[in-house]
């Protein structure tokens, strides 16, 4: 989630001009930022281009629904230099991005749009039967083997950015399979359950990025240390309390890691617009987010749908009314 990604509607398969048929998708994957590697699986894997197109989005949505209220709220604007440092935000970028990549991919196969991959293989289900009952459950195994193959394996020696950069990434993709569970559907005359098919499902994406911020919440800053029993280095945290107080405590997988503190956001720089102009709530965050400057009043007159009465047979007929609305915003 650079920010430069293009995220206007592709090219339609078999739009006039085009290549040929089955052409289209080459097209959508010259449109994306990605690697050579990326772009070479991209090719050979009609339906991706407009997977990733959705995760992207996905994943940008998500992460400013989850900091809205936030100093920093998402905002594509300094991104690029964002990911650039080690942040609790730069953090959950890496988070949010592989788990939309997991869940979109993981989607995208139980709906058919991806022609290597199907249905999720639960034990018993068919995917014939799974096509025929309209139960075909999401392929998180086949997202995350294709995700790692994607992504590629980054040759990190004592590298800490990139131990930082894998390991949230992996926390990503684990908020993903944590949420995935199992649903049932009962066929049999007048509803009975003389047969009962299950198949596997994601959670919403919403509780996925909820549960990431609050990982956000409780991110670690980490550092590298030498471990002589395994020959390599590894990240390690502050230290426990109690008897192994002497050893730096080794962050657990579902935790976030980050290197250096943030800055404040509170004015403009090259990692975001800072917090003028921006509304707020007065009784919630305007102190918080407003970084001490204050904040202006100003009402303003909103129209909204009111009395609105279900007709015979099918619309409902509402009025209009008008209320007023006091809305605060950071001063300058």
């Amino acid at each position: 989630l650079t920010g430069k990604e293009a995220l206007s509607h592709f090219p339609s398969l078999g739009a006039p001009g085009g290549s040929g048929p089955g052409k289209g998708h080459v097209k959508q994957c010259e449109l994306l930022q990605l690697s050579r590697k990326q772009k070479r699986l991209c090719r050979r894997e009609p339906g991706l281009a407009e997977t990733l197109r959705d995760a992207i989005r996905l994943g940008i949505l998500e992460c400013q629904f989850q900091f809205r209220s936030e100093r920093w709220n998402c905002s594509l604007e300094g991104r690029p230099s964002l990911l650039k440092r080690g942040f609790k935000e730069t953090a959950f970028l890496y988070a949010v991005s592989a788990a939309a990549l997991t869940h979109s991919l993981a989607r995208a196969c139980s709906a058919g749009r991806m022609e290597r991959c199907t249905c999720d293989d639960s034990p018993g289900l068919e995917n014939r039967k799974a096509w025929q009952w309209g139960v075909c459950g999401d392929n998180l195994k086949y997202s995350t083997k294709f995700l790692k193959k994607f992504l590629g394996q980054k040759r990190i020696g004592k590298d800490l950015r990139a131990k930082v950069d894998i390991h949230n990434t992996n926390v990503g993709i684990k908020a993903v399979k944590n949420g995935l569970k199992t649903t049932c559907k009962c066929h049999g005359v007048s509803g009975s359950c003389a047969v009962r098919t299950c198949w596997k499902q994601l959670s919403p994406f919403h509780e996925i990025g909820r549960l990431l911020k609050l990982r956000y919440d409780d991110a670690v800053k980490v550092f590298s240390t030498s471990n002589d029993a395994v020959g390599h280095s590894e990240l390690a945290g502050p230290h426990r309390h109690g008897p192994s107080a002497r050893q730096p405590a080794l962050p657990r997988p579902t935790d976030l890691v980050y290197v250096e503190d943030s800055p404040s956001f509170c004015r403009p720089s090259k990692y975001s617009l800072g917090t003028a102009g921006r509304t707020c709530s007065r009784e919630g965050n305007c102190d918080s987010m407003c970084c001490g400057r204050g904040y202006n009043t100003q009402s303003r007159l909103v129209t909204f749908s009111c009395h609105c009465q279900v007709r015979w047979c099918c619309y409902v007929e509402c009025q209009q009314c008008m209320q007023e609305e006091v809305v605060y915003s950071c001063k300058q």
